[in-house]
């Protein structure tokens, strides 16, 4: 029997060229970071990530990255909805916005929601009056992680949710559903995998974020300091072995969240095929 060619020839370089690729951009650099942690023993890395410090930073970042996540998929939804469902003058002016944090810099990021929610900005003064701090304090990085989030979802579920088309909503309606049971039997249903994938981008990009967080968390050790400041903070002092550890540390947690909600998302998938 022949050997069957394939229609696009070149599989073996694209491979090659791909695993070259991804080991020098990912494996390598990740096994690097492990081979450095190692230096170190088990327990300096139980007294290392065990430390006051790392502890109230991991729950901030961890905390703060999954609730940021959770409000950026639920008006994302929300958004996306309006995007793809209605048309409105500025409509392609506000699709634009969404994308804004995608080109912003993180600093600049972190410099404008400073001065515009500190307590002598333009939010900030107006939350003030009613005894709330939103700059310089864990509130802070949540709108800082929110606003680098909030694109992730709105572009996942922008394309599922266009494919979907009115179709469906219509034959909903001829078997005698509501708007409310079509989207809640009908249509939301068929988000959720996209919905929980935009979810996965954002905290994923959330518990990484560094530029945008520093200058509105106010950066205080125990209370409004992040992962990431907190090992620049260890570079800096030139502790490489304890940077890397709470490095390895964050990537391995990270990891493991990152792969049970990969496979939620499947078995999601399974049940509505």
């Amino acid at each position: 029997m022949p050997k069957q060619r394939r229609v696009i020839p070149g599989f073996g370089l694209s491979l090659g060229f791909s695993i070259t690729y991804l080991s020098l951009i990912i494996l390598i650099p990740l096994a690097a970071l492990f081979i450095k942690a190692a230096g170190l023993g088990w327990r300096e890395w139980m007294e290392i990530i065990g430390s006051p410090r790392v502890i109230a930073a991991a729950k901030l970042t961890f905390g703060a990255s999954a609730a940021a996540a959770l409000v950026s998929a639920i008006f994302g939804l929300l958004v996306t909805w309006v995007l793809v469902r209605y048309s409105f003058p500025g409509k392609r002016f506000l699709d634009a916005m969404v994308d804004l944090p995608f080109a912003l810099p993180t600093a600049v990021a972190g410099i404008t929601l400073t001065a515009i929610y500190a307590p002598n900005g333009w939010i900030g003064e107006a939350l003030s009056k009613w005894g709330i701090q939103a700059a310089y304090n864990s509130t802070g990085v949540f709108i800082a992680l929110t606003f680098i989030g909030f694109p992730f979802v709105v572009r996942t579920l922008q394309p599922v949710m266009e494919d979907l088309g009115k179709e469906i909503e219509e034959a909903a309606a001829t078997l005698g559903a509501n708007r409310w049971t079509t989207f809640r039997r009908v249509v939301f249903p068929l988000l959720i995998p996209a919905l929980i994938t935009g979810f996965t981008l954002a905290f994923a990009r959330a518990i990484g974020e560094y530029g945008s967080v520093i200058f509105i968390s106010g950066n205080l050790p125990m209370k409004t300091e992040i992962l990431p400041l907190l090992i620049v903070s260890q570079l800096e002092q030139f502790r490489y072995e304890a940077a890397a550890v709470i490095a390895a540390g964050m990537l391995i947690i990270s990891f493991a969240l990152l792969f049970l909600i990969n496979l939620l998302q499947r078995r999601l998938d399974w049940q509505h095929r």
